[in-house]
């Protein structure tokens, strides 16, 4: 892998992750802000998982690979490329933390609000990071 393919692809799950960011942190608030509603059901944002089983695919190519002669072939692996990924909101049905049927729990919702910023902040050093060493090599 080239030097311009590895920044850029760098680069471009940086900006993914920072977008990914940016709707926990709207799903956080929304749980926070309807913690003592009855019967609501708080989300959750599903991306990293996703991310790493197609990151993943890249490496796991089996030693032998089926050639596929008609297009009703199964074939035996398939390359899943990161950029096809999609983060998937999620509500959890299946907690229940106060009597009205609500599941929020304030103290946990603001934790995670804090290490997604946290995690936001790592990610726009990391780009700032990449973006330097550029410039560096530039001069």
């Amino acid at each position: 892998m080239n030097i311009e393919n590895n920044f850029t692809k760098t680069v471009d799950m940086i900006h993914r992750g920072m977008d990914v960011n940016l709707l926990r942190r709207s799903v956080i608030a929304n749980n926070l802000a309807n913690a003592e509603v009855p019967n609501f059901k708080r989300s959750e944002v599903n991306f990293e998982s996703e991310l790493k089983r197609a990151l993943e695919t890249e490496k796991l190519r089996p030693a032998l690979e089926l050639t596929l002669t008609d297009p009703k072939h199964i074939p035996n692996w398939r390359e899943r490329d990161y950029r096809d990924v999609q983060p998937r909101r999620v509500l959890d049905y299946v907690s229940t933390s106060k009597n009205n049927g609500n599941n929020v729990d304030s103290e946990q919702e603001i934790m995670a609000a804090l290490e997604n910023q946290l995690l936001y902040t790592l990610m726009a050093q990391a780009e700032t990071f990449e973006f330097s060493q550029i410039n560096m090599v530039l001069r």
